[in-house]
């Protein structure tokens, strides 16, 4: 649904804790204060051209999630403003340390 529609930026990071609920990651947002120094999620940024596929991934999110602009540092220290899901639901996962959902 969205590889074929949307432009890979590059990797980057932001603030925040990641779980794992089994079948997907959860984000959960960090303020870097001092009692939640350097945690990080690492993923992708997405160009998409077609604004109108945000409310199709809203849906495919669902309520546990809700979409927030965040600023992202990228590989290269540029800082930019994207959308992000953060995990909103109800249970805890088991924490991925890492912060990246492919290298838990």
């Amino acid at each position: 649904m969205v590889a074929d529609r949307a432009q890979f930026v590059g990797a980057a990071r932001v603030p925040g804790r990641l779980y794992d609920f089994g079948q997907y990651p959860g984000a959960v947002r960090s303020d870097q204060s001092s009692d939640q120094p350097d945690q990080w999620l690492l993923g992708e940024v997405w160009r998409f051209e077609d604004a109108q596929l945000l409310p199709s991934l809203d849906d495919y999110e669902g309520s546990e999630f809700e979409r927030a602009l965040a600023s992202a540092e990228m590989e290269d220290g540029r800082a930019i403003e994207c959308w992000i899901y953060w995990y909103v639901g109800p249970a805890t996962g088991r924490l991925i340390a890492s912060g990246d959902w492919l290298k838990p």
